[in-house]
Order: structure tokens, then sequence, then C-alpha cells
């Protein structure tokens, strides 16, 4: 089903990309440093299951409505960006303390994950990443073309999980020791701030 020279070509390059920082990992060590290896983790959870989402779509030929709608592609742009700003001012205010809240630890990893999910899916460049990403590596000979999509899709999510995964857990290792300080708690709350901000500039200003 699968090209397999096309498919070690693609294995380099998904390394190459899962291992280069980028917004998703910085937004991760943000998360981790606020909440902790835990936190971390499970923020990294939450982006790969939306860079599965948006595998799958990529096979079902949903992402190219963006090509055709643009307007579509803007107004989620511009959700994305709203988003992270929220979290952004949370993260300055100190609102709730860290994210994973000593007295309820489930429920502090459940936000950390659907923000990382949510922040992944209302990045449209994901969207269009997958478009102009993984069909280079699909061979429409060999048939099973939506099948290969979602083998690309799966096995970019799995490596992507292990690289975030591993950084959301140091760098959550590193706040633990860190946050023993109030004014160094303070301080990684505004590096998260500043990191979410940042992301939301991004996404806003750099239209594509």
């Amino acid at each position: 089903m699968m090209d397999m020279s096309l498919y070690a070509a693609f294995l380099v390059a998904a390394f190459a990309l899962c291992v280069t920082p980028g917004p998703d990992m910085m937004f991760i060590v943000a998360m981790g440093g606020r909440g902790g290896p835990l936190t971390g983790v499970t923020a990294a959870v939450g982006v790969a299951c939306a860079m599965f989402v948006h595998a799958v779509a990529a096979a079902l030929g949903l992402s190219a409505l963006f090509l055709t709608l643009p307007t579509l592609y803007h107004v989620l742009r511009w959700a994305g960006a709203a988003y992270l700003l929220f979290l952004a001012v949370r993260a300055f205010r100190g609102d709730g303390g860290s994210v994973e809240a000593e007295d309820a630890p489930r429920s502090g990893r459940r936000r950390a994950f659907w923000r990382g999910a949510v922040t992944n899916l209302l990045n449209p460049k994901v969207i269009l990443f997958n478009v102009s990403f993984l069909p280079q590596f699909v061979n429409p000979d060999l048939g099973h073309v939506r099948e290969q999509f979602l083998v690309l899709g799966f096995t970019i999510t799995v490596m992507g999980l292990l690289v975030d995964g591993s950084v959301g857990l140091l760098s959550g290792k590193l706040a633990s020791l860190l946050q023993r300080s109030r004014r160094v708690a303070r301080g990684l709350d505004y590096f998260s701030g500043t990191v979410f901000a940042g992301l939301a500039v991004r996404l806003a200003v750099v239209p594509k």
C-alpha cells in the first residue's frame, strides 16, 4: 500500500520537522512550565490528537476548502489568535495559579489537553501544511490514496507526540524545581504569557 522509498524519505523529513522548535513546541513548553511534567505531556497529547484530526481532514479532502474559501481561513486564523491572547491574559494575571492545581490535578491536565488540541485545531496553517506536505509522499499509482494519507498522518502524529511529550516532560520537571520560589513561579507565568501572546501575534500578522 505504501511506496517504501517515499515512506523512508517521509520519515526523515517528518523527524526534521518534529525536532525543529515551532509554535506547538513553544506552547507545550509554556504549559509544562506552568503546570509541571504531566501537564506538559498532556498538552502534547492534545496537540497530537489535533494533528491527527488535521491529517484525517486532508485524507478526506476537507482541507481543500481553505484553498477555495479564503474567508474561512481568515476566520479560523483570527479565532486562534483570540484564543491564544485569552490564554496570555490569564497567564499574565496568574488566574488560578498553575494550570495543574494541587487540589484538582486531573481537571488541570484535562484543561491542558483541550488547550493544546484547540490551539492546534484553530491554526489553519497546520491544515495547509498537511495539504502541501503529505501529498508529496503519496504514490497514486499504488491506489488506496486515502489509506496512504492516514498512514502518513498517524506516523507524523506519533513522532510528534514522542518529541513534544519529551519536551513537555523536561520543561515540567525543570519548572517543578523552580516553582518552590513564588518569585520564580510568577516569572514562569510571565514567560507563558509572553509565549502565548507571541504565538497569537504570529498567527494574526503572518497570513500564510
